[in-house]
């Protein structure tokens, strides 16, 4: 399949370029810098020039494409107010592709993030936040999973709050780059709030695997690890990083702070069970030991 893909130079995007390009699949990606061409160009993947804002060229992009990965998203967190322009734009490319797709049955899978459930770990059968912070995301992608009565093999992959890969990637890389920037190795609440995570290399399988065969308006979790006590993660990084480690407001995290404080693990027997997924690569505790002072 010719698979258009935005967001194919990040952590979860490089891994996914690879995945599809070794499985016998041809790439085209979306590309805003000459270096990220260059690199698209380099893994092997043919290249469209333009920015997620860019929709015509988003359209194009789909239109060339026997399916479409729609991974790109804003990478500034620093405020609330960045972290809502980044999802309204999300949205607008995603309704934008769907569009394009419409009355074709081929196939876009899109990312999302696994939901919070009290007292237990969340299922695929759950729905998707649509209040609070990222609830916004949420309402996007429930829009591209209605499209699977319009003619669109639309798709969701959930994934969980880490996608890690050497010790990078995810809410443990944001405490990790929070613990090299203070001087402490710190984690919100008492620390028993428990993360769930995923290889990134573990991750573009399923992606691959739901592009090629996941029914139309399902949605699926990317999730290794079903849940790591958030202390636990902060004890390998300061002992990693030779620092304290210690309770912090979680003021401190900026907007991400009341997502860090809950409690979150999830599930993924369902789709381990059906799309036949089967992460094989290190759990984020063990990544974490890849981390350099």
């Amino acid at each position: 399949m010719h698979v258009f893909v935005t967001g194919g130079t990040g952590t979860i995007g490089s891994a996914v370029v690879a995945e599809l390009l070794n499985n016998g699949h041809t790439v085209l990606a979306l590309a805003r810098s000459d270096r990220s061409a260059q690199t698209l160009t380099d893994a092997g993947a043919q290249v469209l020039r333009g920015q997620l804002a860019d929709l015509d060229v988003l359209r194009a992009g789909a239109a060339r494409s026997g399916g479409v990965i729609s991974l790109a998203f804003g990478s500034d967190y620093s405020t609330d107010e960045a972290v809502a322009r980044s999802i309204a734009e999300e949205g607008a490319a995603l309704a934008a592709l769907g569009e394009e797709l419409l009355g074709s049955d081929r196939p876009i899978v899109t990312v999302s993030g696994t939901p919070w459930v009290p007292g237990r770990p969340s299922t695929e059968a759950d729905p998707a936040p649509v209040q609070g912070p990222v609830g916004g995301r949420g309402r996007s992608v429930n829009a591209l999973l209605d499209l699977a009565s319009r003619g669109v093999r639309s798709v969701a992959v959930r994934m969980p709050r880490t996608v890690h890969n050497e010790g990078r990637g995810g809410f443990a890389g944001l405490l990790t780059e929070h613990a090299r920037r203070t001087g402490v190795s710190g984690y919100p609440g008492d620390g028993t709030q428990r993360w769930p995570a995923v290889h990134a290399l573990d991750a573009a399988v399923l992606f691959r695997l739901a592009l090629e065969s996941a029914p139309p308006g399902t949605a699926w979790h990317a999730v290794a690890d079903e849940g790591d006590a958030v202390r636990d993660l902060a004890t390998v990084i300061g002992r990693r990083l030779g620092l304290p480690v210690e309770t912090v407001p979680q003021e401190s995290f900026g907007p991400f702070g009341p997502i860090f404080a809950m409690d979150q693990p999830s599930s993924s027997a369902h789709t381990r069970q059906t799309l036949g997924w089967r992460p094989t690569h290190p759990s984020l505790l063990q990544d974490l030991e890849n981390l350099q002072p």
